[in-house]
């Protein structure tokens, strides 16, 4: 019974992943279809002849009825075939495994940010419930999640660049380093310890702090509000005056017991936030010129290059379902209740 129970959720769990997946392809295709850019005309020009026109109509598969149309694009999809950018004239999946590492390097530093500091800063605020420290916190969270993330990042250029010299200016490293290290990973400080450019290194982890370091301020508005839920959950329970009538150390109590027990539960949360992270970069990456997904979705954009805007917002939410996947089979392996 247990064997066949475990085949049911599993049988449930790829049928919510496939439709999701369908989903997020149907939403994407009809957004390529309702915005008022002609694709034949991104392609050939607005100059081009009536026949040609046409011609080109027809090779894309636009003169056929919508549900056909829409089979065609889920099946291009499903063999990686996002089509050709306008701007690059390269294949969008060949642009995106291009620019993603860029993306995947500032998300994961924004995530360390977050962890490093929302999870000590959620349980200080429940451990000091009431007081100044979980008054503070809970300010610094919510102008986290208020101030417009593009306001926030000029204004640290302004004042941490332009005005202090603290901090480099825009970009992944300083101009005379660039194309000094080849794209092993396409993560620049890994590439360039493998290379062994240590100076490449720390100019590119200088570049990293500053777009880190704003995009980590929402991750860690989210985890603190969350962590400090949880402890403040796990503060009223038994065991936990048990242990303190035991002679344990308060620390103990709090470091060990009460945040070892929202462990589970505080997993998904950081796998939600990586998720946001990742598809919340796009502002972030256009402010601090960050070569990444983000800021190859915006100057597709403008563009008017929709296959690229449809074939970046694609892999973002893979990578979105991707990670909720993780993070609930994360919550089954690690929380022998949830099986």
């Amino acid at each position: 019974m247990p064997g066949r129970r475990h085949a049911i959720r599993g049988a449930g769990l790829l049928v919510s992943v496939a439709l999701t997946v369908l989903g997020l392809l149907l939403v994407t295709f009809l957004i390529g279809r309702v915005v008022p850019i002609d694709p034949v005309i991104a392609v050939v020009g607005d100059r081009v002849s009536a026949d040609t026109y046409a011609r080109v109509r027809q090779e894309l598969g636009l003169d056929l009825p919508l549900w056909q149309q829409f089979l065609r694009y889920v099946g291009d999809v499903i063999q990686g075939d996002f089509g050709t950018s306008v701007l690059t004239s390269r294949p969008v999946l060949e642009d995106v495994l291009r620019v993603f590492p860029a993306t995947l390097e500032l998300a994961t530093a924004a995530l360390v940010v977050g962890v490093l500091l929302g999870i000590p800063a959620g349980v200080m605020a429940a451990v000091h419930r009431g007081r100044w420290p979980d008054h503070l916190i809970r300010v610094i969270g919510l102008i986290g999640h208020s101030i417009p993330i593009f306001w926030l990042g000029l204004m640290a250029l302004l004042v941490f660049y332009a005005r202090l010299d603290w901090a480099p200016g825009p970009g992944r490293v300083d101009v005379f380093y660039e194309g000094l290290v080849d794209p092993v990973t396409g993560i620049i400080t890994v590439d360039a310890l493998l290379a062994g450019e240590t100076d490449v290194f720390w100019s590119a982890l200088h570049h990293l702090v500053l777009p880190a370091g704003i995009l980590g301020l929402y991750s860690v508005a989210y985890i603190a509000r969350m962590t400090r839920s949880f402890m403040l959950d796990q503060l009223r329970q038994e065991y936990i005056t048990t242990a303190r009538v035991k002679g344990l150390s308060e620390a103990r109590v709090i470091w060990r017991h009460a945040l070892g027990n929202i462990a589970v539960p505080l997993t998904t949360v950081v796998a939600l936030s990586y998720a946001s992270l990742l598809e919340g970069s796009v502002l972030t990456e256009t402010v601090f010129a960050w070569p990444g997904l983000g800021l190859y979705i915006t100057n597709s954009l403008l563009s008017a290059d929709m296959n690229a805007v449809l074939g970046g917002t694609l892999v973002v939410g893979a990578v979105f379902i991707g990670l909720n996947l993780l993070s609930d089979l994360l919550y089954r392996l690690l929380d022998p209740r949830a099986r």
